[in-house]
C-alpha cells in the first residue's frame, strides 16, 4: 500500500493529519506532482543532532531534553537492507536525584508515515531493539523498521545494572519508580519521540502503533487505557497486566517452596510435566505434546504421592512437595483490602510450571533462598528484588521473610503501591471510541505469567464494555502450547503476523478472520481460535491448521 493511500480513511489523529496535508501540497506547488520523495521524505539526521526537546514537548512533567547524538546507519533487518537515522535522546526527570529516561527511534529514509512504540520486559532498564519484531511475530514476515516505520522505545526511566531486567535497584526513587510501575515513562516516550520525528521528518506520522510483550505486554494495556487516543494499534502479548497481584502470588510461591524438602528439583518437575501430559494430552483428540483444552485438564498431584509422604526419589512427590506444586497452580488470595481492588491471583497450570524445557521461568533449578540463588525461577528473583527496593527500600531485607497473606507493618506500604503498579481498569471505550483496535495473545503454557489472568482480564473488558462492542474494537487469542516468548524449546512455538493483521483492520477496517499461527522451527500450523474457544483435532494431518475446528 503506497504512503498516500494510507492517509485514506483516518480520521484520529487531526494534528497529524494536518502536518501531512500541508507537507504534501506544499511540496506539489513547489516540485509538481514528482517522486515518492515529495510524499515520504527522508529525515534531516544531521539538524537533530543538535536538538533540544522542550518541557512543553511532554503532556507529563519532564524538565525537557536534549538529542545525544544522530547518525545514518545502514542495517540489515528481515533479510532487508535498511537505511535510517539513529537518534538517542534523553529526558531529564523532575526529581534530579531520579535517572534519566534514555530513548532510541529509527528514523527510516523511506518511511511510511506511521510509527510503531516497543515495551520492555521484566523491570525494564535497557532499550529495547528498534530493529526487532513484534512479540510472536512470524520471522519470515518483515519487522516494523523493514516496513518504513519509525521506530523507537525507551528504558522506562532507569539504566539497569549487570542482572538487567532483574534489577529492581531503581525503585527506591519514586519519581522512577513512577516512570515504570504506572507507565509515566511511556507517555513521556511516546511525545518526545514523536517530537522529534516531527522535526526529522518535518512532517508528523499518519498512525501510532504499539507493541509489548510480558511487561511490554501489560505498558501495551497501560497506554490503551491511559491515553486512549495515543495510539491506533495495539498488540499486548502475554501480558503481566495486575503486576501487584502476581508479585504476591510469587512471594507466596516462593515461601512456600523455600521451605524443607518442599522444592520440586528438575527431576520431580519432568515427573509432573510427564504425568500431566499423559493425563490430559489426548483429551483435545490427539497426542502431539499440545494441551489445548487446558479448562479440561483436571490432575491431581496427590495421584504421585510417595508413600507414606516422605521423599523416597524421583519417582514420587513429597507431601512438602505436593503442597509447593499446589500451591503454584491455586489461585492465591489475601484476607485484607489493598487499594487497587485487587484480591487474588488465579495461579498456574499445573503445565507450565512443571515444563523442565523451560525451568528458569517456570519452577528454576533450585529452591528459593536468603541470598535468592540466580538459578531460582525468574518470578522469585523478582519478588525478592521487589521486596528490596519498592516495598521496604532495604537491599539488605531477607524477602523470605515478608508474608504476602500477613504483611503486617508493610499493609500500607503495599496498597500504595497497588495503586501505582495495578494499572486494572478494564474500561476500554474511550480505546474503542477513539477509533483503536487491540490484539491481545497469550500461551497457555506460560511459565512466567499465567495465561489465567489475562483469562480475567478479557472477561472484565467484557463485563465493562459488553460483548458486541468488544469484539468490534479487540480480539483474544489463546495459543495452546506457546510459552513465554518462544522461550527455550516450547511444545509450539507459536509466531502469527499480526502486525499485517493490525494494520488492516486499522486502515482497512478489516479485522482478523480465521487466523493461523505458524510453529517456527517446524512450519507446523494451529488455528488462532477466539478465546474461550479452543483448537481440537478432526481428521487429517495434525501438522496443519485445517485439521482442527476451533471447539467451545
Amino acid at each position: 500500500m503506497s504512503p498516500v493511500r494510507r492517509f485514506q480513511g483516518s480520521s484520529r489523529r487531526l494534528p497529524a493529519w494536518l502536518t501531512v496535508v500541508t507537507t504534501v501540497i506544499s511540496a506539489t506547488a513547489l516540485l509538481g506532482p514528482g517522486p515518492a520523495a515529495a510524499v515520504s521524505p527522508a529525515p534531516r539526521c544531521a539538524e537533530l543532532a543538535a536538538v533540544r526537546i522542550p518541557p512543553s514537548a511532554t503532556s507529563l512533567p519532564t524538565r525537557g531534553g536534549r538529542v545525544q547524538s544522530a547518525a545514518v546507519t545502514t542495517q540489515v533487518v528481515s533479510g532487508a537492507t535498511v537505511e535510517y537515522c539513529d537518534v538517542r535522546a534523553a529526558l531529564s526527570p523532575i526529581d534530579p536525584s531520579a535517572p534519566d529516561i534514555r530513548l532510541q527511534i529509527a528514523m527510516p529514509a523511506d518511511w511510511n508515515r506511521d510509527t510503531m512504540m516497543f515495551g520492555g520486559g521484566g523491570f525494564n532498564g535497557t532499550i529495547p531493539a528498534v530493529t526487532q519484531n513484534v512479540p510472536f511475530g512470524r520471522p519470515d514476515r518483515a519487522a516494523p523498521l523493514a516496513r518504513g516505520y519509525a521506530t523507537y522505545a525507551s528504558d522506562a526511566g532507569h539504566q539497569a545494572g549487570p542482572t538487567g531486567s532483574l534489577d529492581g535497584s531503581f525503585g527506591v526513587n519514586d519519581e522512577a519508580l513512577r516512570n515504570f510501575a504506572a507507565g509515566d515513562a511511556l507517555k513521556k516516550t511516546h511525545d518526545a519521540a514523536t517530537y522529534l520525528i516531527r522535526r526529522g521528518y518535518r512532517a508528523g506520522p499518519a498512525r501510532a502503533y504499539f507493541a509489548g510483550g510480558s511487561t511490554g505486554g501489560r505498558e501495551a494495556l497501560v497506554v490503551a487505557q491511559r491515553w486512549p487516543d495515543a495510539f491506533d494499534g495495539v498488540i499486548s502479548a502475554y501480558p503481566a497486566w495486575n503486576n501487584l497481584a502476581e508479585i504476591l502470588h510469587l512471594g507466596h510461591l516462593a515461601r512456600v517452596m523455600s521451605r524443607p524438602g518442599a522444592f520440586p528439583g528438575p527431576d520431580k518437575q519432568t515427573l509432573l510435566y510427564d504425568s500431566v501430559m499423559a493425563a490430559c494430552d489426548a483429551r483435545d483428540g490427539i497426542a502431539d505434546k499440545i494441551i489445548s483444552n487446558d479448562r479440561g485438564c483436571h490432575f491431581d498431584p496427590r495421584v504421585l504421592r510417595c508413600p507414606d509422604g516422605a521423599d523416597t526419589g524421583p519417582a514420587c512427590l513429597s507431601d512438602p512437595q505436593i503442597a509447593a506444586v499446589t500451591a503454584a497452580s491455586t489461585p492465591f488470595s489475601w484476607p485484607y483490602r489493598i487499594a487497587s481492588g485487587e484480591r487474588y491471583y488465579p495461579g498456574f497450570p499445573l503445565l507450565s510450571g512443571a515444563d523442565m524445557r523451560t525451568p528458569y521461568l517456570g519452577f528454576g533449578t533450585s529452591a528459593p533462598a536468603n541470598p535468592m540463588p540466580a538459578t531460582s525461577a525468574y518470578g522469585f528473583q523478582y519478588w525478592d528484588q521487589w521486596v528490596k527496593y519498592f516495598l521496604t527500600r532495604d537491599p539488605g531485607q531477607n524477602s523470605l521473610e515478608i508474608d504476602p497473606r500477613r504483611p503486617g507493618k508493610w499493609l500500607p506500604r503495599i496498597s500504595h503501591l497497588s495503586t501505582i503498579q495495578d494499572r486494572n481498569d478494564a474500561d476500554l471505550r474511550p480505546f474503542a471510541r477513539s477509533g483503536g483496535r487491540l490484539l491481545l495473545m497469550h500461551g497457555s503454557a506460560d511459565e512466567l505469567v499465567s495465561h489465567r489472568s489475562t483469562n480475567d482480564y478479557y472477561r472484565r473488558v467484557l463485563g465493562q464494555v459488553g460483548a458486541r462492542q468488544t469484539h468490534q474494537f479487540m480480539r483474544y487469542h489463546l495459543v495452546p502450547g506457546a510459552n513465554h516468548a518462544n522461550f527455550g524449546a516450547p511444545a509450539f512455538a507459536a509466531t502469527w503476523d499480526s502486525l499485517s493483521a493490525l494494520e488492516q483492520w486499522v486502515e482497512e477496517g478489516r479485522p482478523p478472520v480465521e487466523p493461523v499461527a505458524v510453529d517456527s522451527r517446524d512450519g507446523r500450523t494451529r488455528p488462532l481460535c477466539e478465546y474461550p474457544r479452543w483448537p481440537r483435532y478432526r481428521s487429517g494431518d495434525p501438522g496443519r491448521a485445517e485439521s482442527f475446528r476451533c471447539s467451545w
